[in-house]
């Protein structure tokens, strides 16, 4: 009866037409197309792209919300030039994918606020790679999206940090902003924070976000919230060692709570998760979701996708059994 009733009040959201705020909606990051090390790498063996079958599966699971990390120096391979049309094509074919299933798609550009060149990495703001290029991204790629009714928002960029004094965050996400709505007024667009996104740290890194203009008035923040001592998402220690607690994640995640609700925004949670490795850990992520959900604010769990192996956060079946953490994210589905 609660599937049921969880199909009919999805089926009922507008896929012709946002109004101010998207549905809040929770699901999980299917990995794979942020993967390698090298660029651009090689299709299927360095990185992938979601199968159907993985979107029927979390789909099944009430989890409607898919945030899709990839890589800028595949869909782009030079600055300024064209979009990659064979990368292009599966990016949307996912999207096409999920929409046939009534699934929204974050498109996560997973680059922290660098792009790889010739094997070296240089900043956003730096001599090779400029602020323009940036833009110039994401005026193509919301042109070239634009008509998809079920991108939930486009993510301006995963967890920049350490950028230079000169170019701050602030300064690429307004840039990228602009340039997106020259060409699409209708799509949210979603601002990741400064230093690594992180929610704790929210107030002295992102509060500055705040004064981000967007004509479309239709941006949406996203923090990211780890529950391990330092917050990186590591998990390198057991639970005690960690100093974890079953309040760890609300403790973490107040701060951009509550910054969304002093500024009447929408927010998301775009990365969490917890390892299959000590059952205390899905008592954290269950009072961290039950918050979010108190508070209406979105999340997508870290992480799913095909070709994580054994490691611990990953929610991806494993020999067609529901890993540990399942069992806690199936009680949240998409309202």
């Amino acid at each position: 009866m609660r599937k049921a009733l969880l199909g009919v009040c999805f089926a009922l959201a507008s896929w012709s037409a946002y109004s101010q705020k998207n549905p809040v909606a929770y699901g999980v990051n299917l990995a794979g197309a942020d993967f390698g090390s090298t660029m651009p790498g090689e299709f299927d063996k360095t990185y992938t792209y979601p199968r159907p079958s993985e979107l029927d599966y979390f789909k099944a699971k009430g989890l409607t919300l898919i945030r899709l990390p990839f890589k800028w120096e595949r869909i782009q391979p030079k600055l300024n030039g064209p979009l990659d049309a064979r990368e292009l094509s599966r990016i949307k074919q996912v999207i096409k994918q999920a929409q046939q299933r009534k699934l929204w798609v974050i498109l996560d550009l997973h680059n922290y606020g660098r792009r790889q060149m010739d094997g070296t990495e240089y900043l956003i703001g730096s001599e090779r790679v400029s602020i323009q290029h940036i833009g110039d991204l994401w005026q193509k790629l919301a042109q070239a999206c634009r008509s998809y009714p079920n991108i939930w928002g486009y993510g301006l960029m995963n967890e920049p940090h350490d950028l230079r004094a000169d170019t701050p965050w602030f300064s690429i996400a307004q840039h990228c902003i602009t340039q997106i709505r020259k060409t699409d007024t209708k799509t949210a667009i979603l601002v990741g924070g400064d230093q690594w996104s992180s929610g704790e740290r929210w107030l002295r890194a992102s509060d500055t976000l705040k004064y981000l203009k967007d004509p479309s008035r239709h941006l949406i923040f996203e923090a990211h919230v780890y529950f391990d001592k330092d917050g990186s998402g590591t998990y390198k220690h057991d639970y005690l060692t960690e100093e974890a607690s079953a309040q760890k994640g609300i403790e973490r995640v107040k701060p951009f709570v509550n910054w969304l609700k002093a500024n009447h925004f929408q927010g998301l949670v775009g990365e969490y998760g917890v390892p299959d490795t000590d059952p205390r850990w899905l008592e954290t992520l269950d009072q961290f979701l039950a918050y979010l959900r108190e508070n209406q604010v979105s999340g997508t769990y870290w992480a799913a996708g095909p070709w994580w192996g054994d490691y611990t956060l990953a929610v991806s079946p494993r020999d067609g059994t529901d890993r540990p953490q399942m069992k806690i994210l199936e009680k949240y589905p998409t309202l």
